[in-house]
């Protein structure tokens, strides 16, 4: 999504992440849960760019305007290279002791990269496998996965409507959904989708433990390089299937496995959460959800707005600049960490007006939930489909939606690099 949508910014992490270098309240949803947490609704007015001070010890940038988000996310003075750059907010606090006895230095050491997390990297490294990627998301293919898409949101609707009259979403729509699209674009067997939805389905997992989490990524790696081997031996006609064999030069077995698993996520992790949690904000939004359901030409535009309104991704985009610049008044040092605040950046009011009203009506504007630049999302069309089938089945199959639970006992991922709900109990009788 993402920001999520499959996007290059929104690899996922683990529950303490965000814990480890904020402030609570920078992190914990307030009131609304579809507002930004207020410690970073209070910044509003002391400037689009910020010093932020990390509990690592270290200091960062914020930025909370549109504009500026822009300028940082194409102005190649600011590289997602966090190999070769210090990135503030992944540093233990004896390593930020050491950096401020030193000016920072890149790592020139480096004659190229070997790994294939383009997420992080600038170009010429990262355009290589952007270009090969590009040449993998075909018309044909997209539309292809267009029609999947709906066969899988129509079928998981319907085993929730057969099943009885109240459902956990995510685990029963939100979570399988994506899962299963990016099964079809890697060319997983349907006799290994089980296994593969199985270790995907760990991040989501409210009640997994690290270790938990950690032996589920050590699966999925293995899974991954099986995948590739299978790909090499037999080639078939999906997306891993062309990098495999189409790339020249070639990539290595370990750059596919690496590609692989910033696509799963990118690609599933966000769009899970997006579905799960615009379906809440929509039941919580009773007369957004009349509109769209009484006119479903408006659900193209809605999810335009639900991406804005909700913005996933919660400061995990972030940049080092490789020399000194000055934005939005601010002088920001060469070697400094950036941090990104997508979801004030969605609610910029120099962008939009009344920034924090969800209103399906609202015009069609740009927005940064797919990021912007280079890194902007590879594979936004295919995100926007699942969300527009998703919740257009969801809405339409199912006319007596709401919440099985109150609003607040609904768990919230708000401990994550990725915002959305751990559960969302629903009911339609």
């Amino acid at each position: 999504m993402n920001d999520n949508s499959l996007t290059e910014e929104s690899p996922g992490a683990g529950p303490t992440a965000m814990r480890r270098i904020l402030p609570a309240d920078m992190v914990e949803r307030g009131r609304c849960p579809f507002d930004p947490p207020p410690g970073l609704r209070a910044r509003r007015g002391q400037g689009t760019v910020q010093p932020l001070p990390l509990l690592n010890g270290a200091q960062a940038w914020l930025v909370t305007g549109f504009e500026e988000a822009r300028t940082v996310l194409s102005d190649a003075r600011f590289s997602a290279d966090k190999v070769r750059h210090r990135d503030a907010t992944s540093l233990q606090p004896y390593e930020v002791t050491e950096m401020a006895a030193t000016t920072p230095e890149p790592d020139t050491t480096l004659a190229g990269r070997e790994d294939g997390f383009f997420v992080f990297m600038d170009p010429p490294e990262h355009t290589r496998i952007r270009r090969l990627l590009t040449g993998q998301f075909t018309v044909r293919r997209m539309r292809a996965l267009e029609s999947r898409v709906t066969e899988i949101a129509i079928e998981h609707v319907e085993a929730m409507k057969a099943a009885g009259t109240e459902a956990d979403l995510v685990p029963a729509f939100a979570l399988p959904l994506p899962s299963l699209v990016i099964c079809e674009l890697l060319g997983v067997d349907y006799a290994d989708r089980a296994e593969f939805q199985e270790r995907t389905a760990v991040g989501l997992n409210a009640n997994a433990t690290d270790e938990e989490r950690a032996v589920a990524g050590a699966e999925l790696y293995a899974f991954m390089q099986r995948l590739v081997a299978d790909k090499r031996a037999n080639p078939a006609d999906d997306l891993l299937s062309g990098l495999v064999h189409d790339a020249d030069p070639p990539l290595t077995d370990a750059q596919l496995v690496d590609v692989a698993l910033v696509l799963l996520g990118a690609g599933h992790e966000t769009t899970a959460n997006m579905l799960g949690l615009s379906t809440f904000a929509l039941l919580e939004h009773p007369d957004q959800l009349a509109a769209m359901r009484d006119d479903p030409t408006r659900i193209d535009n809605a999810v335009e707005e639900l991406l804005r309104y909700l913005t996933i991704i919660q400061l995990g985009v972030s940049r080092v600049t490789t020399e000194p610049v000055t934005l939005g008044g601010a002088d920001i040092p060469a070697g400094a960490t950036v941090v990104i605040a997508t979801p004030e950046v969605n609610r910029d009011p120099r962008h939009w007006p009344n920034p924090d009203r969800l209103d399906v009506h609202r015009p069609r504007t740009p927005h940064l939930a797919f990021g912007h630049g280079v890194h902007q999302c590879l594979g936004q069309q295919l995100a926007r489909v699942e969300m527009q089938i998703g919740l257009r089945e969801l809405i339409t199959r199912l006319p007596n939606l709401r919440l099985a639970v109150p609003a607040e006992q609904v768990p919230l991922r708000d401990e994550m690099l990725i915002f959305g709900v751990h559960s969302l109990p629903v009911t339609w009788a």
